[in-house]
């Protein structure tokens, strides 16, 4: 999500972005299948909130982060994270990685000491010079963490992590947050569970779900509008669900979209099946695309990626209530960030 000032260049640079940019998305796509999905005991067993500062071209900037992590035996992690490394000049970055962590107990094993490393798919929003035109820039990165976890009796964890951000293009960044999290699965004392708890059963069986919420445009201005959406999800396996569905983006300063959508879901539920979680990956299809400008025309593309996280609670035996992120991923400077809450039916 970004935010400054300026306005959008429909000519805006568009070298680094290219047909070809879809294959890494389409690589960390099967990445974080492979990582989360069919690995039968791999699911996110705790969710963490972080935030603090970071510092990259000698200026400081705010950090924040959701992260999911497994257990994979006692001395070994898996974590999925969506991170925003704040404002820094010129570039506005945030992204998904994927990390593996070697952790160990120092002094109880309540005190866990991790040190991680993985792939950074990363957004960022860049500006020529401030106030002028901007292009969304896509590329790859590296994340070392090392990070220090108390894990209370009570299923809270309080963390503090250290990480050091390497990309393709802009500047590394080094930043340090405060984070607080929850074990979804209860441990059977405390500290990290090896691994996290089964289910013989799917998550989602059928469901169909109305949105509403907010797109805001990745751009130095970042231009909002209303947004609305209509999805049919459905459980494939134990842990996958498929979702397609219908997404209107609003009409913004810069641009109007809307079209269909399908992504592939890991999925669980936790707290007697009350609450899920999932992070979802795809394609959109954008039958409606438009600029807005004196003389409006036809968008630069059709197909575009789309990466969403999202979590639900059933408060009914057939109705819950859901909240999801989506990234809109591009090839032509127009990425959006698509915020949706909404009310579905499950049977």
């Amino acid at each position: 999500m970004t935010t400054g000032s300026g306005g959008y260049d429909a000519n805006a640079t568009q070298g680094t972005l290219n047909a070809g940019a879809m294959a890494p998305f389409k690589r960390w796509c099967v990445l974080v299948f492979l990582c989360f999905g069919f690995a039968p005991q791999a699911q996110a067993q705790e969710f963490s909130l972080f935030g603090g500062g970071s510092r990259a071209s000698d200026i400081n900037t705010y950090t924040w982060a959701f992260n999911y992590q497994e257990g994979l035996g006692q001395n070994f992690a898996a974590s999925f994270t969506w991170l925003n490394e704040g404002h820094i000049p010129d570039h506005h970055r945030d992204g998904q990685l994927v990390q593996f962590w070697a952790r160990v107990p120092v002094g109880s094993p309540q005190f866990i000491l991790q040190a991680g490393l993985g792939p950074y798919r990363y957004y960022d929003t860049t500006t020529a010079q401030q106030g002028g035109s901007y292009s969304d820039v896509h590329g790859w990165g590296i994340v070392y963490s090392v990070r220090a976890s108390w894990y209370a009796s009570s299923r809270w964890v309080t963390q503090l992590q250290l990480d050091r951000v390497h990309v393709q293009r802009g500047p590394d960044s080094t930043g340090i947050m405060l984070g607080v999290g929850y074990q979804l699965d209860a441990p059977d004392s405390p500290g990290p569970r090896s691994w996290a708890a089964g289910s013989s059963s799917k998550v989602t069986h059928n469901e169909v779900t109305l949105y509403a919420g907010k797109t805001i445009v990745n751009s130095t201005s970042s231009p909002d509008a209303f947004a609305g959406a209509i999805e049919y999800r459905r459980g494939l396996a134990q842990y996958l669900d498929w979702t397609v569905g219908y997404l209107h983006e609003g009409s913004s300063k810069t641009a109007r979209r809307d079209g269909l959508t399908s992504q592939l879901w890991l999925t669980r539920a936790f707290i007697d099946d009350k609450i899920t979680l999932g992070v979802g990956a795809g394609a959109y299809y954008a039958i409606n695309e438009n600029e807005n400008s004196e003389s409006p025309g036809p968008g630069a593309g059709k197909f575009s990626g789309l990466v969403t996280i999202a979590g639900s609670y059933r408060f009914g035996p057939h109705w819950d209530a859901r909240l999801e992120w989506n990234r809109v991923v591009t090839r032509y400077d127009r990425d959006t960030d698509v915020i949706l809450a909404g009310i579905g039916y499950r049977w």
